[in-house]
């Protein structure tokens, strides 16, 4: 019986070699270039694509984009979240003091950057219709920001007005108007 067995292992085997491997290829996705690189270096482009995919693909977020990069804040708002990001547009950094930006871009600034950026982000997905008149939500930085409806629409802190959401795969990105600074 354990002969019979072992022979019919030994065919099964045989057969499983022979056979045209139908299993999906490995691509380029682990290339060397990303050996090292965070989650946002992974290549899909069949999946819903994360916050920071979302704002490289977005011109009008290009800003944001490299303060994410520069904060170092790229690999921690790719994973799994879920997140809820309000994004300021370029035009909404550009609004901010003259050299403001270009200061806050320097290395030696990154932490005044990283707590800048953290003020936009809430742990949780909260879309717009659960935003509600009166909510605070407390973000990553631990200050909160404040809901205020007016004409039936959400605005943040009063004065920066939500002009898009756009669902991710690990939340979603609030795209705004101006930039929410700490108080």
């Amino acid at each position: 019986m354990k002969k019979s067995i072992m022979i019919l292992a030994v065919v099964a085997l045989s057969f499983s070699s022979c056979t045209k491997n139908e299993s999906p290829a490995i691509t380029e996705t682990a290339s060397t270039e990303n050996l090292g690189a965070g989650q946002e270096a992974v290549k899909d482009d069949d999946s819903a694509p994360d916050i920071v995919k979302l704002a490289v693909s977005n011109p009008d977020l290009s800003t944001l984009v490299k303060g994410v990069q520069a904060a170092g804040l790229a690999t921690s708002l790719s994973n799994a979240g879920p997140f809820t990001v309000f994004a300021p547009t370029n035009e909404a950094f550009a609004k901010l003091p003259a050299g403001t930006l270009e200061d806050l871009l320097k290395p030696e600034n990154v932490d005044k950057l990283n707590d800048i950026l953290s003020h936009h982000t809430y742990v949780g997905v909260i879309k717009t219709d659960q935003l509600t008149d009166g909510q605070s939500l407390g973000m990553v930085d631990g200050t909160p920001i404040s809901i205020k409806m007016v004409n039936g629409k959400p605005v943040v802190n009063g004065t920066v007005n939500i002009i898009a959401s756009v669902p991710a795969s690990n939340g979603i990105v609030h795209v705004v108007d101006s930039v929410i600074l700490p108080n």
